[in-house]
């Protein structure tokens, strides 16, 4: 769960929306004080609601299988503590991701994330240096997280959510470089496994069926590079 306000949530929000297309995970959800108007339109006190932000966490059911990441340029935004109060309560482990040291009466958190931005050349707009900088942040945790689920192959987005045609095209080039095919194979591999590039890559690759290359895909957890280089069941190590 990524939780800000303002720009920190507006960039919380986007970077769980793209979790979706790009590695077919509908377990990163975005937060922003105020809702979802306050994507399209400020809502500058909205920030203040610490006993809001708590409320709103809590709504998502949290447990202590999940992970709170609250964004904050200030490292102080009341709506974020109170995301980490209710993550601190569930008993799920969670973090600060902010540009300023946080002050010592911050909520209890796993870990903190500081980007040292430094001044902003308009004092005090963080929607400028740190905006920038806590995009790339969540871009590289975000990134780095699905790589470790077994979502990304190399530099290939190999969960994608093929849902328009420049997606179906990318998943028909990521399926033609790891099968080392031509792209009329690879979409006829697609065609077989219902879209989905990984039941397609193992299928193109080990010459299997598609149920056979899902069932491959299940007992390596979902991990394609695991599936390509184990032994089949019923096989010698």
């Amino acid at each position: 769960m990524l939780t800000g306000a303002g720009t920190s949530g507006r960039l919380a929000v986007l970077e769980a929306a793209e979790c979706l297309p790009t590695f077919g995970s509908e377990d990163v959800v975005g937060l922003i004080a105020g809702g979802e108007s306050a994507l399209l339109r400020a809502k500058e006190g909205a920030e203040d609601d610490r006993a809001g932000g708590r409320a709103a966490a809590e709504a998502l059911e949290l447990s202590s299988a999940d992970f709170l990441l609250g964004v904050t340029a200030s490292g102080r935004t009341p709506f974020v503590w109170g995301t980490l109060d209710a993550a601190q309560a569930a008993g799920a482990p969670s973090g600060l991701l902010c540009c300023s040291p946080p002050p010592a009466d911050a909520p209890p958190r796993t870990l903190t994330i500081h980007l040292a931005t430094g001044a902003e050349v308009l004092s005090g707009s963080t929607r400028l240096k740190a905006g920038t900088a806590t995009k790339c942040a969540l871009n590289a945790i975000s990134t780095g997280a699905m790589a470790q689920l077994g979502k990304v192959y190399d530099d290939l987005m190999v969960d994608v959510i093929a849902g328009n045609a420049k997606l179906r095209l990318r998943a028909a080039r990521i399926v033609a470089t790891l099968v080392e095919c031509d792209e009329e194979r690879a979409r006829a591999l697609l065609a077989a496994c219902g879209g989905e590039a990984k039941p397609a890559i193992v299928a193109g690759r080990l010459g299997l069926e598609p149920a056979e290359a899902r069932a491959r895909l299940s007992a390596s957890g979902g991990h394609l590079r695991r599936a390509l280089r184990s032994s089949p069941a019923g096989e010698g190590a």
